[in-house]
């Protein structure tokens, strides 16, 4: 294990960022990061509660003389994202994340590394820690699930806290404010099918499609990088319409807030269209491969000789839901009017799956338009329900409107100014932070996020920038210093 990074300047944030990638907290499975968190603030003297939905909340008195500031409240969440690499061995349940330095920055070796969103969580932790800082009424809300659902920040009671300034500390871009942020909702497709044996000479194959970046579906869903589910429908559709083939399995993606990254297909082809298929596939590949070289240069695509699959899914169903998938839309499906260079609304599909008699589409829509949220429901509804299958939206989170002219805002623009020589951008992201869920609960609160640099989150490629964690804690310090009166 190299824990170089405990030398790393602020020491006291890393060495609690540290303490973080050794306890395993994959979304789901947040028991013993809750229980360390919880015993770290009982530890400080501090009051220490966990509520009926995994939250963790730890209150600490003011520095004598800011007893007359308003509270603040620091907010970031428990979980990870578990992604890794192709043939890395790593159970996330159970396994610590390996840190590695890679000059100025810090990643993991061959996984997530976790700083979505535990730099936040450890700069929390290190400001509860301190007797040296500045700082009025503080309170720390530890949130449970965020990746998966944001269930911690929905089940979260009015009344809990009595703050009055919220910062989320789970942004990803140093010296750039945020003010708002996109709401959402989850879409899941099923189609119920039947399976059936195979008459006569058949071939079989695994598809496979790996090598892509992935990333966040709101951050990263802008760049255009390869959906490994639309890749292999594309190759799938083409199979069974030019050459007869069939599916037995599909498998592709992960989770709903990734791009997914790999696909794995077992398919059945008649044993005299199978060399052909496979010629007619070289082509294909060799199309998608230069479609997407400027983002994907490491993409790979291979069908390898399997057995013959047992049985395989009813081909008027698999026609169906091939036809569904490929019509369903994928990426940004428009940009903001009202901020430059912001995604308003996007859809990820993010997990194929069949097993137990049925296929299942997963994804995740991004607006921070409801009205365009719901209009993006219903035309994915309608695509599915002529294929014949079950469609559900649920989930639904509100968005985080801007408000410019928040005090808060104005407070941290002349902060940073001061402290830096330098104007932060003002930002709303194409994410679901958990300001817009939390602030429907408590809206009399001023709420601003921000955080480090932190590159291609939710991916194992993860890594985050060492000197930006320096301004970031700067930044939170004097800011603390600075928090107006009541």
């Amino acid at each position: 294990m190299n824990n170089d990074i405990l030398q790393l300047s602020p020491r006291e944030v890393w060495k609690h960022f540290y303490r973080l990638t050794q306890i395993p907290r994959p979304s789901g499975h947040e028991e013993k990061i809750r229980e360390f968190i919880a015993g770290f603030g009982r530890n400080l003297g501090l009051e220490s509660m966990v509520d009926e939905v995994g939250n963790v909340i730890i209150r600490k008195p003011a520095a004598p003389g800011m007893e007359n500031r308003k509270g603040v409240i620091l907010q970031g969440h428990l979980d990870m994202v578990p992604q890794k690499n192709l043939g890395k061995r790593h159970d996330f349940a159970t396994d610590p994340v390996e840190p590695l330095l890679d000059g100025d920055w810090v990643r993991a070796n061959g996984t997530t590394l976790g700083a979505d969103n535990g730099m936040g969580v450890a700069a929390a932790m290190a400001v509860l820690e301190s007797t040296a800082l500045l700082h009025g009424p503080l309170e720390a809300l530890f949130t449970s699930n965020e990746e998966s659902g944001m269930t911690g920040a929905f089940g979260f009671k009015p009344g809990l806290l009595k703050g009055d300034i919220l910062m989320n500390l789970d942004s990803e871009d140093e010296g750039e404010l945020f003010i708002g942020c996109a709401g959402g909702s989850n879409g899941t497709m099923t189609f119920s099918c039947r399976n059936h044996a195979l008459p006569g000479e058949w071939r079989g194959f695994m598809i496979e499609v790996t090598g892509l970046k992935g990333g966040h579906s709101g951050l990263d869903i802008h760049l255009g990088r390869g959906n490994a589910n639309k890749i292999m429908n594309r190759i799938l559709y083409h199979g069974h319409l030019h050459h007869g083939l069939l599916l037995a399995s599909v498998n592709g993606g992960s989770l709903r807030n990734a791009i997914p990254r790999e696909s794995f297909a077992h398919v059945a082809l008649p044993g005299l269209k199978a060399q052909e298929f496979l010629d007619s596939l070289t082509v294909i590949v060799a199309a998608i491969k230069e479609e997407l070289s400027a983002v994907e240069p490491t993409l790979k695509i291979e069908a390898v000789a399997a057995s013959v699959p047992g049985s395989v899914i009813e081909e008027g169903i698999f026609v169906r839901f091939l036809r569904a998938l490929y019509a369903c839309p994928n990426g940004v499906m428009r940009m903001s009017n009202t901020m430059a260079g912001l995604v308003e609304t996007s859809n990820n599909l993010a997990i194929v799956q069949s097993g137990n008699g049925v296929m299942s589409i997963e994804m995740l829509l991004r607006s921070s338009v409801d009205s365009a949220r719901n209009d993006l429901e219903s035309m994915i509804r309608s695509i599915f329900d002529l294929a014949g299958a079950d469609s559900m939206f649920d989930g639904r989170y509100p968005g985080w409107k801007p408000d410019h002219a928040s005090p808060i805002l104005n407070i941290m623009q002349g902060v940073y100014h001061e402290k830096f020589k330098q104007i932060p951008e003002i930002r709303a992201v194409h994410a679901g932070l958990e300001c817009g869920i939390l602030g429907s609960a408590y809206p009399h609160w001023e709420m601003i996020s921000f955080g480090p640099t932190i590159r291609y989150p939710h991916s194992p490629d993860e890594k985050v920038s060492i000197p930006s964690v320096g301004k970031f804690w700067d930044f939170l310090v004097e800011t603390l210093r600075n928090i107006p009166v009541k």
